[in-house]
């Protein structure tokens, strides 16, 4: 529920102006909130200028206020930084910090949802990844017999992924460490899940610079994604049930790799009308 501090309210009306609901009026020159359709963006707590409102269901120790030195990011330093981001499947044998995932998953939590739904959910897997893998490999080399069975004109193009997956799971079998092509040793994963796509992929991109930031490394396996989507054993290992659905799979670990600069990109395809 939002409340207003009558006491310091000034009947700007900041924040009826920028409610998008329209939930909030001016009542005797004081803001009220009328709390009917309001989504909890938090807008109204960031706009006031006397920070006079506050919603009971969040942490309001978590707010802070603005300052330019700490807030602000140079624009061309943050185009090199995505410019210079590379997928990494090089990581080094060192276990990732505690704080560090927090931050990382602060990161997706801070991340803008439709509606403010927030519905984005993370797992992550240290202990359990050794079993988290032979389930992986188990379903996608499941995923590529059947494939490699009922072939038609339409998923012949698939053929050259079922062949891999059944070799990778061979090649796993034989050598967990030297053969692991699906995590590359990595200590870590975050599976992101939500109940809409959208949302938890506009959160994973906040985590891979997140990530970056903190001189780790990640990829995006879309290969689990695959390996887990109809399988039971795996959604349940993961405790993933009703409306959620797996968006991400961020592997994550120090690099084991150096890179000397950006990389090349096709021209941007821009309509301007």
């Amino acid at each position: 529920m939002i409340t207003v501090n009558i006491e310091e309210c000034i009947g700007c009306g900041q924040c009826v102006q920028d409610c998008f609901p329209k939930d909030i009026e001016l009542v005797d020159g004081k803001a009220k909130v009328k709390n009917k359709t309001c989504i909890k963006c938090g807008h109204c707590i960031a706009i006031c200028p006397k920070n006079a409102v506050s919603i009971d269901e969040y942490n309001m120790e978590e707010v802070k206020e603005y300052n330019r030195e700490a807030f602000s990011v140079d624009a061309d330093q943050l185009l090199n930084f995505i410019k210079f981001r590379r997928s990494i499947r090089q990581f080094r044998d060192r276990e990732i910090e505690q704080e560090k995932i927090i931050k990382i998953i602060e990161a997706g939590r801070f991340t803008q949802t439709g509606s403010n739904m927030q519905d984005v959910s993370y797992i992550v897997v240290r202990e359990g990844l050794r079993e988290l893998k032979a389930l992986t490999y188990e379903s996608l080399k499941k995923i590529g017999e059947d494939m490699l069975a009922n072939l038609t004109p339409e998923t012949k193009r698939f053929r050259r992924y079922a062949k891999m997956w059944v070799n990778m799971h061979q090649a796993y079998q034989e050598n967990p460490h030297e053969n692991d092509r699906l995590f590359f040793s990595a200590p870590a994963i975050i599976i992101v899940t939500a109940e809409s796509q959208v949302n938890g992929a506009l959160a994973s991109s906040n985590m891979e610079l997140m990530t970056n930031a903190l001189g780790l490394g990640t990829f995006f396996s879309g290969f689990f994604v695959r390996a887990a989507q109809g399988s039971k054993r795996i959604m349940d290992f993961l405790g993933i049930d009703g409306d959620r659905q797996i968006v991400t799979c961020m592997v994550i670990g120090y690099p084991n790799v150096k890179y000397y600069r950006t990389v090349p990109r096709k021209k941007a395809d821009i309509c301007w009308k």
